[in-house]
């Protein structure tokens, strides 16, 4: 049985889109194992088919040639026949060089094609094709022959029992565990992907006040524990008893879990999205600065609000305008709008 290693990308997002590659390369009878960070590996632990999760705990922007070269020791012991390398970094290409994996593939980038044995050239940052198939392109490299269908170039995620339950334990606190509406309002990549702040609050309290039944649950990392809070102190007081801040207080691990039985999900463009839509979940996302072509989220399930300005989308971290129309002119009537016609969408089906 061929063994293939994956190096990983470091979004969380980017995380989930890989996982029709990882279908892909199953079908041709390989083996799988995946190369990432700790803060994306919960990811992979989410997806059928792949047999060891290697952990690698690299500083950003540093070079650690030491530590890569010790895990490149280790690995090298293990035999992989092939590498794929996700990431676009020449530093992503070092470990599977320096294990001697004899097939290396990637896309060109940052001088790194000698490091490797085949590549596809990357495409212009203008009408980019979706990540999905960016990735899946890659298979092909290693025999895959097939042009997959479009239910199997949808990402999809699986919980394991234990996260299963102790995400059910853990909703069975709130009201109406069955009645939970989560809203992630943060985004790596920077603020000109974050619909406001007081667009979040408004949404929260059209949810709360259109029934007695429903909770809103506030997700994300540490880094969105602030800007959590900030938004549901502008929630009415009346509502405060059915909102919940988690922002920071779950692991990726739990997050997932949470999301998988949530009854819908409001988000930006953000990982937090995509693993909302690869369960399925009643979904809006709010586009700005990024491409809803490039990185949508691949569910029927999933509603998105881009308004396509002139200016957008600009792929900046920050608005270079300073206004932020992209998003601000998304009103949270629109989008409560369209997470309730995709929750009717799901009851019909």
């Amino acid at each position: 049985m061929p063994q293939t290693l994956i190096i990983a990308p470091n979004w969380i997002g980017d995380a989930v889109m890989s996982e029709p590659l990882v279908k892909e390369i199953r079908q041709t009878g390989a083996s799988i194992s995946i190369l990432a960070t700790p803060w994306v590996a919960p990811v992979y632990r989410a997806m059928n088919g792949i047999t060891e999760i290697i952990e690698a705990d690299f500083s950003h922007g540093k070079l650690e040639l030491a530590q890569r070269w010790a895990l490149a020791r280790q690995i090298q012991h293990k035999h992989f026949d092939n590498a794929l390398i996700l990431p676009n970094s020449w530093k992503s290409v070092l470990i599977p060089w320096l294990a001697k994996i004899p097939a290396r593939y990637a896309y060109k980038g940052e001088l790194r094609s000698l490091f490797l044995n085949k590549a596809l050239p990357n495409p212009p940052k203008i009408d980019r094709p979706p990540m999905v198939e960016h990735y899946l392109a890659l298979a092909k490299l290693i025999g895959s022959a097939s042009s997959p269908k479009l239910e199997m170039s949808r990402p999809l995620l699986h919980v394991d029992e234990n996260q299963l339950k102790a995400a059910k334990d853990l909703l069975a606190t709130f009201p109406n565990p069955d009645q939970v509406y989560i809203l992630a309002p943060g985004a790596e990549f920077g603020p000109a992907k974050q619909w406001p702040s007081e667009h979040f609050a408004k949404l929260a309290e059209l949810i709360l006040n259109d029934s007695s039944m429903t909770n809103v649950v506030f997700m994300g990392s540490h880094k969105d524990k602030m800007i959590a809070q900030k938004i549901t102190q502008q929630i009415p007081q009346r509502y405060q008893e059915r909102v919940f801040n988690l922002c920071g207080k779950t692991s990726l691990d739990q997050s997932i879990a949470l999301i998988s039985k949530a009854k819908a999900l409001a988000s930006n463009d953000s990982g937090m999205m995509h693993i909302g839509a690869a369960f399925n979940i009643p979904q809006v996302a709010f586009y700005g600065s990024s491409d809803p072509h490039h990185t949508p989220p691949l569910s029927p399930f999933a509603g998105i609000l881009f308004l396509g300005l002139d200016c957008s989308p600009c792929h900046q971290r920050k608005c270079p305008l300073g206004h932020l129309n992209c998003l601000r002119q998304i009103t949270p009537e629109s989008a409560l709008t369209e997470l309730n016609q995709r929750i009717y969408q799901l009851k019909v089906i």
